[in-house]
């Protein structure tokens, strides 16, 4: 796997390139310090992974993933950053971004490439724990016909991005365990997604 590190700090930037290099088959390609560098690096390398802060001088991290994803759709973007901000959780998860982690978390950046690069997406336990929290309860406002998905299925995913389990869903809507189990494995199955953490993702993405 080879990827590009991006970050305003220098030691962040040779911390990480060690760490990653040390610990795993991973080939950090280059490095820059801004968001008009992650743009040009990103042009000349076409690396597999994009690591990169948010918060930097001059363009920020998410301005620069925006531009690249503009003409790379298929660009893998990871966010590492020091900051659990709700505007920040909001516009990586609207724009692609594959994963957000926060820095303190330096055991968990090896596994997250990893996963990110076998196609999942990660969002470090702080993030997802603040997903519900900056939910609104707009879901029956939206026209959710292009994904085929019926009123008891649209609550279910609510329920699920709220982070209840399948008994507290079936306790508050009154159906079996085993019904609500049903129910998520055909939701699944309806938006190709993998598990209840993409689910709660597309839920914010597309439902709120």
């Amino acid at each position: 796997m080879d990827i590009i590190i991006i970050d305003d700090d220098k030691l962040v930037r040779m911390s990480l390139k060690t760490i990653i290099e040390a610990s795993s088959d991973i080939k950090v390609l280059a490095t820059g310090e801004s968001g008009e560098e992650a743009i040009k690096l990103y042009s000349e390398h076409r690396p597999d992974i994009l690591l990169m802060d948010i918060r930097m001088g001059g363009m920020t991290g998410i301005d620069a993933a925006k531009e690249i994803l503009k003409t790379s759709l298929d660009a893998r973007i990871l966010f590492l950053t020091t900051f659990a901000d709700d505007e920040y959780i909001i516009t990586a998860l609207k724009i692609g971004a594959k994963g957000y982690i926060l820095k303190q978390h330096y055991d968990a950046i090896v596994p997250a490439l990893t996963a990110v690069f076998e196609g999942h997406s990660v969002f470090g336990e702080e993030i997802i724990s603040k997903i519900p929290s900056i939910m609104t309860s707009e879901t029956a406002k939206k026209d959710c016909s292009d994904f085929g998905l019926v009123e008891k299925e649209l609550e279910i995913i609510g329920l699920v991005a709220e982070g209840l389990s399948n008994k507290e869903i079936s306790s508050k809507l009154f159906l079996s365990e085993g019904t609500v189990r049903n129910y998520i494995s055909i939701i699944l199955e309806k938006l190709c997604l993998r598990d209840r953490t993409q689910l709660a993702i597309f839920y914010f993405k597309n439902l709120v």
